[in-house]
């Protein structure tokens, strides 16, 4: 066995949903994350590529057919790299990077390329197909942008409740408050757009042509600077008339890519730079299937255990905010220090691109170790269905490089 490091990422920035990026393909995005990364690393032929993983949710528009190949394809590399995608929902990209990263463990690969993408604006409606040909009744065509969609009706009732009635259950559950959940989205803002203004995401992120006349999108376009508490506050709530979720203290629908270079220790001579971080532990959970938002306490906890560490060791944690309550209930189970969970802003405010997700937790991570120079961190993201991944990396810098 060896270990597998990461050595390059790159993403695009986030759009909104029917935004700035409603008019870019997927697979468009999908290429355009994978050229960035590779320009990040010239020296690497990219016919040395043993692999391309490739995370994506929905599928069932132009995502479709392999998503992964495609971009591939269109990104220009040589038809000779393989690629697949794969789809655990919210975790796809997260997935993608922990399978690659099995892979060069046992060898069966050296260099593999992850990522994911997703256009929540470009996901289309779907029309059941009829067991006979011309059916009398009228049907009715569903949108595949989120949740729950063509339902079995032998699953239980309780299990395929929305996404924010699911989180409405978990803020009861632990008595999260609508004022820590307004709380938490506004720092998400504020963090994000001070990151940005530092030059943080500078160094992450490839801007998208967005028209014909060479416009650009080069920063996330849902951070709202200056939020505050008091001003989430006047939002209604969404999934009941007395609830606690609203649009504000929740993550948005969005677009976007992100990718990934993994590779072993050896193949940093063929990459042409040293690896960045150390894929140390990593860690799979599931539970009731509405109560997705609080499985990545679990997950995270089989990471650290599988990177021999204690959260006591954790300097930085990367947490999709799919939703505030959720993220609140997985800080206070893990009871890890709040000030390192999301210090350059969370997907409240970047947004979040179900198959794109993970790829941009894994790569921030990396950054904000790289960049303080300390050792661990975890990153983790909570799954509809009831699922959560996690990762461990270990600061390649911190350990003198390559082990």
């Amino acid at each position: 066995m060896t270990d597998s490091y990461l050595y390059a990422a790159a993403r695009t920035p986030f759009g909104r949903f029917s935004g700035a990026l409603a008019n870019v393909r997927p697979d468009d995005l999908a290429a355009l994350a994978i050229t960035g990364t590779l320009a990040k690393t010239p020296g690497l032929d990219p016919a040395e590529i043993g692999d391309v993983v490739w995370g994506n949710a929905n599928g069932a528009g132009e995502d479709n057919r392999n998503v992964g190949r495609m971009a591939v394809l269109l990104a220009g590399l040589p038809t000779s790299v393989p690629a697949t995608t794969v789809n655990r929902l919210c975790g796809s990209s997260l997935d993608a990077a922990m399978i690659a990263s099995r892979a060069i463990e046992t060898g069966d690969a050296d260099i593999v390329l992850t990522g994911g993408v997703e256009s929540m604006t470009r996901a289309p409606w779907v029309l059941p197909k009829p067991a006979k040909a011309f059916p009398a009744g009228d049907v009715t065509a569903v949108s595949t942008t989120l949740g729950w969609r063509l339902v079995n009706e032998r699953m239980p009732k309780e299990w395929t409740v929305s996404l924010g009635e699911a989180n409405e259950q978990l803020a009861d559950r632990f008595a999260v408050t609508r004022e820590r959940q307004d709380a938490f989205a506004a720092r998400s803002h504020n963090l994000a757009d001070d990151a940005w203004n530092a030059g943080f995401y500078d160094d992450l992120v490839v801007p998208v042509t967005v028209d014909a006349k060479g416009a650009t999108l080069d920063r996330d376009e849902g951070i709202r600077p200056g939020s505050t508490a008091e001003k989430l506050a006047g939002l209604k709530p969404v999934f009941r008339t007395d609830g606690v979720i609203t649009a504000g203290n929740a993550s948005p629908l969005s677009d976007g890519a992100s990718a990934v270079l993994l590779g072993s220790g050896a193949a940093a001579a063929r990459i042409g730079t040293d690896p960045v971080a150390r894929i140390a532990g990593r860690g799979v959970s599931a539970l009731d299937p509405q109560l997705f938002g609080y499985a990545p306490v679990e997950a995270a906890n089989r990471a650290l255990k599988s990177a021999g560490i204690t959260w006591s060791d954790v300097a930085a944690v990367e947490l999709n905010e799919a939703f505030a309550v959720q993220s609140l209930a997985c800080v206070d189970a893990w009871g890890a220090d709040p000030d390192i969970v999301n210090a350059k802003g969370g997907a409240i405010a970047l947004g979040h691109p179900l198959g794109a997700s993970g790829g941009r937790l894994l790569a921030t991570l990396a950054h904000r170790l790289r960049t303080s120079g300390e050792r661990w961190g975890v990153a983790a993201i909570c799954i509809g269905v009831g699922q959560a991944l996690a990762v461990v990396l270990e600061n390649a810098t911190a350990t003198g490089g390559n082990r």
